[in-house]
């Protein structure tokens, strides 16, 4: 598979986790981590996808700071998705214990729309 076909599944894969993102925004019925979870992921696989655009490698890791790292070293200025690496923590350690209800975290309305402008901006590379 090259590498522009590889980026383009890790981002048909993110794009279904920002569409559960739109579906999770009542507090009722989903915990702050289940979404977290799911901004996490689909931040990582769009992140991935980007750096498979550009022809670079990202072995197995599910930290975001460590993925703008390396497209940084690509030679991306991603300064504008600098507060992503946050979400680093419902990969795994909010997988298992509870965030609570004031988890310090941004509205899940805030997090969507960077998640959602993070995917469109590979959308737009990857066109």
């Amino acid at each position: 598979m090259s590498d522009l076909d590889h980026a383009r599944q890790m981002l048909a894969i993110a794009r279904r986790d920002l569409k559960a993102l739109g579906g999770m925004l009542d507090t009722d019925i989903f915990a702050y981590e289940i979404f977290g979870f799911h901004a996490q992921q689909a931040v990582e696989k769009t992140l991935k996808a980007w750096i498979a655009a550009l022809g670079g490698s990202y072995g197995f890791t599910h930290d975001l700071g460590l993925l703008l790292d390396t497209l940084k070293n690509l030679g991306v200025d991603c300064s504008r998705f600098s507060d992503l690496p946050d979400l680093t923590i419902f990969a795994v350690h909010f997988r298992y214990d509870d965030a609570g209800d004031d988890c310090g975290f941004p509205e899940r309305e805030e997090v969507l729309e960077k998640v959602a402008e993070l995917v469109t901006h590979i959308e737009q590379i990857l066109s």
